[in-house]
């Protein structure tokens, strides 16, 4: 029995346990805990917003029906739960709330991004954390430090893959379930033996295909990765009671290494950086947290349109381009993002969904409207028919001296020509919301009230800013959630 302890030993699930086990608030950076308020207040603002979208609205009326079932009483605002769901106030138990807020804060694909090897949004994992805090009534600090553990494994993972799961058809989601119960067991204070079955009861159970990112988009784009969290709510819960899970989840027999092992890219084995996964784990107020390395999203768009755009923008408003006076638009980015971006289901988007994974939609409303906000994503206007004839000007190739730059750059480069046969052209190699162009506190709270201001109204997202940039002060949550809620 002891050989076979040391041997366990060796499992990254056991180095993954034991460094979370062990980390305190104590030990965390000031930056780190700043980034982490900063996160939330972009996160809560995201999930303001995206509590008004339509998938949002099936699935708490979904919820709210499921408790019915027990509870005839049970309506929004109802429920006899631990856990406050977003805006509507609906009470429900922590796994339910991880699952609707945390789709909130997804629903727009509004969130954080990071994208090494793998592309992730931590931010999609957090409200797990946020609904045990809240159900086992613990404080601000233990919301933070929960947090910074998620943005830590989530990011790790995205980084490690020798390519990412993406390049063979995986969605990162399959990540996120091996981050999410190391963010939630720590809220619960799982002995590292739990949180190594914690891992395994997650990650054993959500392998997601990315056939939810590919071709045409439907509500489950923005679902997946919720789901991840919620998962590593309920594993979490199940291994404090002693429900095991796999320990060689990761990096032992038919675990995520072993599985992806199998997989030929461009005549090469898929491998994983493993000791990368566990290199350097921050552990004092000294070391460097991932969660600075975190970006957040100037404009509600996946990630990889972000500096083509501010290319485009940047270029007619220097130029003073008129949509009409415009022949073609050529948009040079890595392959990743033409194949993402551009294929030809992009071309006729027919949903939010679609349509915010477009390139050739969000240039062409962008040339249009002049700017790209949730508005430009309602049913109206995605839908309107009089911006295809701008899509089809939009021409999206693959750039191989920009692929070599990636991921440390996100280059773009956008040549529009106009009917007068002049050209003008704008290169982005950092978009706006990068680390090394980070958003401000300020511009933050523009966004927060842009997207809840009509929700809960203005005066409540001041309350609600303040609330989240003090809540490593605060001995409970409960005030926080109180405001999250419409009155």
């Amino acid at each position: 029995m002891a050989h076979q302890s040391t041997e366990s030993k060796r499992l990254l699930s056991h180095t993954i346990a034991e460094w979370a086990c062990s980390l305190n608030y104590e030990h965390l950076s000031p930056e780190g805990i700043q980034a982490a308020k900063l996160f939330w207040f972009d996160s809560i603002g995201c999930a303001l917003g995206g509590s008004q979208q339509d998938d949002a609205k099936i699935l708490l009326k979904h919820y709210c029906a499921m408790s019915a079932t027990a509870d005839s009483s049970v309506g929004e605002g109802g429920g006899k739960g631990r856990a406050t769901a977003f805006v509507s106030g609906f009470k429900t138990n922590p796994v339910d709330a991880a699952f609707l807020n945390g789709h909130m804060i997804r629903a727009m694909d509004y969130n954080d991004i990071y994208w090494k090897a793998d592309p992730c949004h931590p931010s999609d994992l957090i409200a797990a954390p946020l609904a045990l805090c809240e159900s086992e009534d613990l404080s601000g600090k233990d919301l933070i430090l929960a947090t910074i553990i998620a943005y830590e494994i989530e990011m790790r993972l995205c980084e490690i893959g020798r390519p990412g799961v993406r390049e063979y058809g995986w969605h990162h989601a399959t990540l996120s379930a091996f981050a999410a119960p190391v963010a939630a067991g720590r809220v619960l204070n799982l002995t590292p033996e739990q949180m190594v079955s914690a891992i395994g009861i997650s990650a054993s159970r959500t392998f997601c295909p990315g056939a939810v990112t590919a071709g045409k988009l439907t509500n489950m784009k923005n679902t997946v990765d919720p789901w991840a969290g919620r998962m590593g709510a309920e594993s979490a819960l199940l291994a404090r009671e002693g429900f095991s899970g796999p320990e060689h989840i990761i990096d032992g027999k038919e675990g995520l290494f072993a599985v992806f092992g199998h997989v030929q890219y461009k005549g090469q084995p898929a491998t994983f950086d493993g000791e990368g996964l566990v290199k350097d784990l921050p552990t004092s107020p000294r070391s460097h947290y991932r969660i600075l390395d975190c970006g957040m999203k100037s404009f509600p768009i996946e990630a990889l349109s972000h500096a083509p755009l501010t290319a485009m923008m940047k270029t007619v408003k220097e130029n003073d381009i008129k949509a009409d006076e415009v022949k073609e638009i050529k948009v040079e980015v890595i392959a990743r993002a033409a194949d993402i971006l551009g294929d030809p289901h992009k071309y006729r988007p027919d949903s939010k969904e679609t349509a915010d994974h477009s390139l050739p939609y969000c240039m062409a409303v962008g040339l249009v409207d002049g700017m790209v906000t949730p508005l430009q994503f309602r049913e109206e206007r995605v839908r309107d028919q009089s911006l295809i004839p701008i899509m089809d000007k939009i021409k999206v190739v693959a750039n191989e001296e920009f692929e070599a730059l990636f991921p440390k750059f996100q280059p773009s480069r956008v040549t529009i020509t106009t009917n007068d046969g002049k050209s003008h052209s704008t290169r982005v190699d950092v978009p706006k919301g990068d680390p090394r162009d980070p958003m401000t506190e300020e511009e933050i709270a523009v966004k927060f009230t842009a997207l809840g201001g009509d929700v809960i109204g203005k005066d409540q997202c001041e309350k609600l800013r303040k609330c989240i940039m003090n809540i490593d002060s605060a001995e409970n949550i409960h005030e926080l959630l109180e405001l999250t809620v419409a009155r």
